[in-house]
């Protein structure tokens, strides 16, 4: 390589080095809203949402849960928390869009009368 060659390179790698830009971070993504299932019930018990929203349900108890929508049996009351349905340990699965402003309230079908695994969503 010549002298003239092995300048050149050199500017080449300083005006390279030079030339990086500072960008601005990436925004941290804005954390969803999730319920988490464990033994000791869920957590939290209550949220809310902005309409239009969807929560996620994650499953980290040793045992499957049936998640639905308040009235039991017959989870009508607020049909896009359905959609969790069961849960298998380690499993995680959205509502459907929560468009209504209201309060849903959800719990365990297989457990209707254990209180830990009630809780309520409410749209704002």
């Amino acid at each position: 390589m010549s002298q003239r060659s092995a300048a050149v390179l050199i500017l080449l790698v300083a005006a390279a080095g030079g030339c990086n830009k500072t960008t601005d971070p990436t925004p941290a993504p804005v954390p969803g809203f999730t319920i988490t299932i464990t033994s000791a019930g869920v957590s939290p018990k209550t949220l809310e949402v902005p309409l239009g929203s969807r929560v996620l349900f994650v499953n980290n108890d040793n045992r499957a849960h049936n998640m639905g929508s308040d009235p039991h049996p017959d989870h009508n009351d607020c049909p896009p928390l359905n959609q969790v349905g069961i849960l298998q340990p380690g499993q995680r699965r959205e509502t459907g869009n929560l468009v209504v402003l209201r309060t849903c309230g959800y719990h365990d079908h297989d457990l209707p009368n254990l209180t830990g695994l009630w809780g309520t969503i409410t749209t704002k």
